[in-house]
């Protein structure tokens, strides 16, 4: 039976997402929702990319926008976008791209324009679903998803949100859970469980609750989420 996925913060992390995605058995007819963050702290944020601009066109996935993407977008065009995303963790993914391993000047010439492509014109704000909604970061909860503003989709930390006015629950990331696992409530899920950070990356099937993780060591673990949270 096809299943309605989503994948936490990877940034970077390509090992722990290749593992992931035979750990869970990711199969084209699933649909995906990976919540953003795909570039950053990890080492490997190219091959990350590459892996989304690949099953974008063999399964079917829905990839959101998070902050880091965001930054990395515009970071392009714009020397005060370019100093501030090296200092929250650009440095590391222009180091996957340079073929020496530095993040000198030059190396944003080495970024494919398939992957600007991708961070600027294919991921999303949001995604919904009949019963859930999916963003990155957070939401206001009197506010149609089509009227948020960017500060509550990229950037506004995980709390005790009331509902959204939509009477469904949010499935989110941004908000790194240094535990490993996931925080709830009963409005709002957040399945970031810091992959970059020595933690895990988690893969969260929204209608039957159950949770697979994987880390950077190729270690695997799956439970239910009423069973941890």
């Amino acid at each position: 039976m096809p299943r309605l996925l989503a994948i936490g913060d990877i940034h970077g992390c390509y090992k722990a997402l290749v593992t992931l995605e035979t750990f869970v058995e990711i199969t084209p007819e699933d649909t995906i929702v990976t919540l953003g963050d795909y570039v950053d702290r990890g080492p490997d944020s190219r091959r990350v990319l590459d892996w989304l601009i690949s099953k974008d066109k063999t399964h079917k996935l829905i990839p959101l926008r998070g902050n880091h993407d965001l930054m990395m977008a515009q970071s392009r065009n714009n020397q005060d976008h370019y100093d501030r995303w090296l200092g929250l963790g650009g440095y590391a993914a222009l180091c996957s791209y340079s073929p020496n391993g530095k993040a000198d000047a030059g190396t944003l010439e080495n970024v494919p324009q398939s992957h600007w492509n991708f961070l600027s014109n294919r991921v999303l704000p949001y995604y919904e679903s009949d019963h859930f909604i999916f963003v990155h970061a957070s939401y206001d909860p009197d506010v149609p998803m089509s009227e948020q503003e960017d500060y509550f989709l990229y950037w506004e930390k995980f709390s005790y949100q009331p509902r959204h006015a939509s009477g469904k629950v949010v499935v989110c990331g941004h908000t790194s859970q240094k535990s490993g696992y996931p925080i709830r409530t009963d409005n709002a899920i957040c399945i970031d469980t810091r992959a970059y950070g020595s933690g895990w990356l988690s893969c969260l099937d929204v209608e039957s609750k159950r949770l697979w993780q994987a880390n950077q060591f190729g270690e695997t673990r799956k439970f239910f989420l009423d069973d941890v949270c």
